[in-house]
């Protein structure tokens, strides 16, 4: 059966009003959709064709029509017309993939400084670093005829995006055939042999293909090597001039200063490997001379994508142990369902923890 102009139009039309109500649409909805200056009966009749073609499919006798994957596939191929982004809806896309880029930061060091408040002790919080990160896919969407925007997923569902822009006119095909070569080309690879593939490409590629191939692999690449720094979060660390072990200000420097570092904090010995959810470190049992008076509890939570975190409380060898664990591995089971079901914690009520 011939799929002629009416049936695209009455297909287009009917698929279009269902992504937008969720609803059946019926013939007298398509006629005036459609603009098609023809009766109910023959809006029926080829709504009938397109359900036999496998396009339609009719839920209920009486009830209209919704669309099949069939007719989902055509319309994508073929009928949706073209939507070009404007600048405000491609800077809504940035804000978007940035907050989710952000999002797993923004909980662990709000969820330090909640910690730090309650347990009145310096509070410190970090991620799993894995030994090789790779990109999963390549998004590229386009912004104008001389800009797109290039999305890098990692394995660790780590999303990051950057608008790149060039001197020349790029086509809707030439950005397919970009994202086609990154995919097929730059997954599931480490940095290093990124750049091998990239060099290798270099010889049998067009300059101006691979100029665009090495701008977003570039990209990539610097994506890469800074998800293997290792952020570490730090929150109220002049709570430990509030208790007497640290009043003189000569003891309780050497350790806020290391608090303070980033790069000596992600030398304490987290324990990511560990099969224990909790773990001590009680005054010399730590490794660093600014820590040989002072305990250190920290408990490990599932991010997900096989990733760990830790959360740890840095105060006195005299702090109260039972209290700390306590509200220690309330926030790491908080923070394991916060990721790995998406559900929000139960309210911690402060006073019955006193």
């Amino acid at each position: 059966m011939e799929l002629t102009e009416r049936k695209k139009r009455i297909l287009r039309a009917i698929i279009e009003s269902y992504i937008a109500t969720a609803e059946p649409v019926g013939s007298k909805a398509v006629a005036q959709l459609a603009g098609l200056d023809v009766s109910s009966a023959t809006i029926r009749n080829e709504m009938s064709d397109l359900t036999d073609m496998g396009y339609l499919e009719q839920p209920h006798t009486s009830a209209g029509r919704i669309p099949s994957p069939a007719g989902y596939r055509l319309y994508v191929n073929e009928l949706m017309g073209e939507h070009q982004l404007t600048m405000q809806e491609t800077q809504r896309i940035n804000d978007a993939l940035e907050l989710k880029m952000e999002e797993l930061d923004r909980v662990i060091d709000k969820a330090g400084k909640m910690l730090s408040k309650i347990s009145d002790y310096p509070v410190f919080s970090m991620t799993a670093v894995k030994d090789v990160v790779t990109v999963r896919r390549y998004d590229l969407l386009m912004v104008e005829e001389n800009a797109f925007i290039a999305v890098v997923m990692t394995d660790t569902s780590v999303v990051k995006n950057k608008i790149i822009r060039i001197p020349d006119q790029l086509s809707d095909p030439q950005l397919q055939m970009l994202s086609t070569i990154l995919n097929s080309s730059f997954t599931g690879l480490s940095r290093d042999e990124m750049a091998q593939v990239l060099e290798k490409m270099r010889a049998h590629s067009a300059p101006g293909a691979f100029q665009l191939i090495s701008l977003v692999v570039d990209f990539a690449i610097q994506v890469l090597g800074e998800l293997r720094k290792q952020t570490v979060h730090t929150a109220g660390i002049t709570q430990l001039l509030e208790h007497p072990e640290y009043k003189s200000l000569d003891k309780a420097k050497p350790l806020m200063r290391y608090l303070s570092d980033e790069d000596e904090t992600a030398r304490l010995p987290i324990p990511f490997d560990s099969n224990q959810n909790m773990n001590i470190l009680i005054g010399p049992e730590n490794i660093n001379e600014a820590f040989r008076d002072t305990s250190v509890v920290m408990a490990s939570y599932d991010i997900g994508d096989n990733m760990r975190g830790v959360i740890g409380v840095v105060g006195p060898t005299r702090m109260d142990y039972a209290k700390v664990t306590a509200r220690l591995s309330y926030f790491a089971d908080s923070l394991t369902r916060m990721f790995g079901k998406g559900e929000l914690p139960p309210a911690l009520n402060i006073e019955d923890q006193e």
